[in-house]
């Protein structure tokens, strides 16, 4: 019977599809072939990857994995195992199977170790709901205390009123998180249509540099070939004016600050949307960069839930809410930490409009 669609796949086109990173080992462990989502999770192409020692691109902290790779006959599945590669560490699950047919020559497999379990978490209906109850429950007797301030303020002379300003005062800023943790738990996206990414960066940038006492030293490295990001005009500016502001607060006390933005389009990055029920491709992506000193390892595989936050005075709302948003908008947001640089990465991965 034939295909109707025109034929099925071949091999090359099947392993260039699949969503972790694939890479074949020649018996001297050298690296003989790679797929794009290799090329997605270590940052480099498959020029600059073909011909070089595996282990001079990934490095084990653990010895007994060295072991059973440099073994012949290496069969091994690893779960939430930590590697190095280009100086930042990974979380990954890490498949090695031999090929009988040829002697010495192995497949290895990596897949980012809490993606899907994030995703799956994040993903399923009702799993921020109760921020959004408790807003709506808090939100009646504020008004209450509000009016009653300005009531008891109307019978005081001007110089006693400092008290009740700061009632109103609190009053706004307590509306204000009540407000976004009802963004945090609402259950419909926003609609998405066709946008010029640049665009929305530029105005985020604009948006953070008015608010801002100091001018901001943002650095821009743009890909002005990108084609248009499939998003919600709103959602986005207020993700990356999230992200800008965060990696403001994070470096302004460093010796020499800089935030860099960097644009370009990757291949290989797929995300199982279980409200779609299919995968989306995630070719664009932007990068929020800066040089301040990170966030605590602690907290670091909790960034994004809510009322979680390494700040002072910090909320923990922003970040949940900058998930949510890119969420809703299918894409995909991550975060790194270069410590023998010194930066401090959080990339956005957004669908292409079509």
């Amino acid at each position: 019977m034939n295909d109707p669609i025109g034929g099925a796949p071949d091999y090359r086109e099947q392993v260039a599809g699949l969503t972790f990173a694939l890479m074949l080992l020649a018996p001297d462990l050298t690296i003989s072939q790679v797929n794009p989502g290799a090329e997605n999770l270590i940052g480099s192409s498959a020029s600059r990857l073909i011909g070089r020692k595996f282990l001079d691109v990934v490095q084990f902290d653990d010895n007994a994995m060295l072991d059973r790779l440099m073994s012949e006959e290496a069969q091994l599945v690893a779960r939430g195992l930590a590697i190095q590669v280009g100086g930042k560490t990974l979380l990954v699950n890490l498949t090695i199977s031999s090929l009988a047919a040829h002697q010495g020559w192995r497949v290895v497999t990596l897949s980012d170790a809490r993606q899907g379990e994030r995703f799956s978490e994040e993903e399923r209906p009702g799993a921020l709901r109760g921020p959004a109850v408790l807003a709506h429950e808090i939100k009646n007797p504020l008004s209450a205390i509000r009016g009653a301030a300005q009531l008891v303020a109307r019978k005081l002379e001007e110089g006693d009123r400092a008290l009740t300003d700061l009632i109103a005062d609190e009053v706004d800023r307590i509306a204000q998180l009540v407000d976004r943790m009802q963004r945090l738990g609402r259950e419909q996206p926003e609609p998405v249509g066709p946008l010029n990414l640049h665009a929305a960066i530029r105005r985020a940038c604009e948006t953070v540099s008015a608010a801002s006492a100091k001018p901001l030293p943002l650095r821009e490295e743009f890909d002005p070939s990108l084609p248009p990001v499939l998003a919600n005009e709103g959602a986005l500016v207020q993700v990356l004016i999230n992200l800008i502001s965060n990696a403001w607060d994070a470096c302004r006390d460093a010796k020499r600050p800089e935030i860099v933005i960097r644009t370009r389009f990757v291949s290989g990055l797929v995300m199982n949307v279980i409200r779609l029920g299919r995968p989306v491709k995630l070719p664009i992506e932007v990068q929020v960069s800066d040089n301040g000193p990170g966030i605590d390892p602690a907290l670091r595989d909790h960034m994004f839930e809510p009322f979680v936050s390494s700040k002072k005075n910090g909320q923990g709302l922003g970040l949940a809410l900058v998930n949510k948003l890119v969420r809703d908008m299918d894409g995909r947001i991550s975060h790194e930490r270069d410590e023998a640089g010194g930066w401090t990465h959080f990339r956005v991965h957004l669908p292409m409009a079509k």
